[in-house]
């Protein structure tokens, strides 16, 4: 007596739970985009009523922001991968071919953003440290008074 994979599994009960669990994935996905969407027009609105008008400031939110929506296409992403995972057709694999693409392509561009954001304020951190530096060092010549 043999028996198959399709009497122990049906594929319509394999559908069904991989439907489950695409949907967990993306709704995954939807809520990280969210919290970091929240979170990030908080801390916007809590900067602005301190006047805080920095550039820093807007930056390292923006950058916040940015790690959040990477994050969330990257459950996005997962969910589409799953979709295609049992018994995909033709159609469905050139469609996730493109959504992988696109979605890869923002992440990417959307990574590079984040790396030059970080690069762009640790400059800015390192001209503070070198005008705090020199300030000291104007400072602590004989004939100058202290600031």
């Amino acid at each position: 007596m043999e028996i198959s994979v399709e009497e122990v599994l049906p594929e319509s009960v394999l559908r069904d739970a991989v439907d489950l669990m695409v949907r967990l994935v993306e709704a995954a996905g939807a809520v990280i985009i969210f919290v970091g969407a929240v979170w990030a027009f908080a801390r916007f609105v809590v900067a602005g009523a301190r006047g805080g008008g920095r550039s820093r400031t807007f930056t390292g939110i923006r950058l916040s922001l940015g790690r959040f929506l990477a994050l969330g296409l990257e459950f996005q992403l997962a969910g589409d991968v799953l979709r295609t995972a049992v018994a995909p057709s033709f159609t469905e694999i050139g469609q996730l071919a493109a959504i992988a693409a696109i979605r890869t392509a923002l992440n990417f561009f959307l990574g590079r953003e984040i790396a030059q954001e970080r690069e762009e304020i640790e400059r800015e951190r390192d001209r503070e440290r070198d005008r705090d530096r020199g300030q000291e060092a104007a400072g602590a010549r004989p004939g100058t008074p202290p600031r």
